[in-house]
């Protein structure tokens, strides 16, 4: 069962950032739970945070609702607001960085979601400065792109994989 968390503040972004997500996981069971409504995590065999619309921002003010992450045990992708949430629960910094269209995109570390090169869809515009609980996995030409946990599974990429590079996502959820 896959666990997909809604982080927009009102239905608006649902239909751009939620339901691709359901599209890509349908073939497996799957819930959707509002970030503010999130409970029994371990349920779940894996966790996707939603990205959001460009200035829908209401989730920085409820970082305290993300605490669980903290303790999780199950594998968690984050998408763009969700890697930015991922970030600030383990003592990162947001800073501006605004991309909007095709990024190139490189990757700094080898891992199983994508390797090499590749362009993928931005909109966002706040990146994070990771802490040292966090590795780098790629980056653009003016913001970090990917990070993982260092001892977790717990994974974020900035750009929209749901848009373009859905593959990522099959592969995490380990669909082929």
């Amino acid at each position: 069962m896959i666990l997909i968390v809604d982080m927009n503040s009102s239905r608006l972004g649902f239909s751009e950032f939620v339901s691709p997500l359901c599209a890509l996981v349908e073939p497996l069971q799957y819930d959707v739970v509002h970030y503010t409504q999130v409970s029994r995590i371990s349920a779940y065999q894996k966790i996707v945070l939603s990205g959001v619309p460009l200035k829908d921002n209401e989730y920085l003010h409820d970082i305290h609702l993300f605490d669980w992450i903290k303790s999780c045990d199950t594998p968690i992708l984050g998408i763009c607001a969700g890697m930015q949430v991922i970030g600030l629960v383990f003592n990162s910094l947001l800073n501006q960085c605004q991309e909007i269209g095709m990024t190139k995109i490189q990757t700094a570390k080898e891992n199983f979601l994508f390797s090499s090169t590749f362009t993928a869809y931005e909109l966002h515009t706040c990146s994070i400065i990771p802490s040292d609980e966090l590795e780098i996995l790629a980056t653009s030409k003016k913001c970090i792109q990917a990070i993982k946990h260092r001892k977790k599974e717990i994974y974020g990429v900035l750009f929209h994989p749901e848009v373009r590079n859905r593959d990522i996502i099959k592969r995490f959820i380990c669909i082929e």
